[in-house]
């Protein structure tokens, strides 16, 4: 799955729970997204009625947040830690583990400088920039941002 449509990522989330909840085996990958989407108990209604939100827009100019993008980024966020890449990344998230301390508080400023590189890549139609992420990692611990 390195492509994956929308509505392939959201079954992913949404087969995985239902395995979750009925028992089922688990795949690796389902065991980590699991970990993810028990830690969001504010989804779980929406994971138990894939019907209903499948299809589902969340607009932000409409004040939605995306609860699919929010644990898609959780899951990049452990793939990333998983082979440290960008190289420095896992170090920081221990840094930020030990100022939060909580490792899914962590993750969440994590996703802030996930979403800022994204944005900047977005705005300015390049490539997303491992720079600028580790940078803004670095300044949410008060380290220079410029540092290696």
């Amino acid at each position: 799955m390195f492509n994956p449509t929308r509505d392939q990522a959201r079954q992913f989330l949404f087969d995985a729970w239902r395995k979750f909840r009925d028992q089922h085996p688990l795949t690796d990958l389902e065991k980590i997204t699991v970990g993810i989407l028990v830690a969001h108990p504010e989804y779980h209604g929406l994971l138990d009625a894939p019907a209903r939100h499948l299809d589902r827009d969340y607009l932000p100019e409409h004040g939605d947040t995306n609860p699919f993008l929010h644990l898609s980024m959780h899951l990049a966020i452990e793939e990333q830690l998983s082979i440290d890449q960008p190289v420095g990344v896992k170090a920081l998230y221990l840094q930020l583990c030990e100022q939060q301390q909580d490792e899914h508080a962590a993750q969440h400023e994590m996703m802030d400088c996930l979403a800022e590189m994204i944005w900047h890549a977005q705005r300015y139609q390049t490539g997303p920039d491992p720079a600028i992420y580790l940078g803004c990692l670095r300044r949410k611990l008060g380290l220079d941002a410029t540092a290696g």
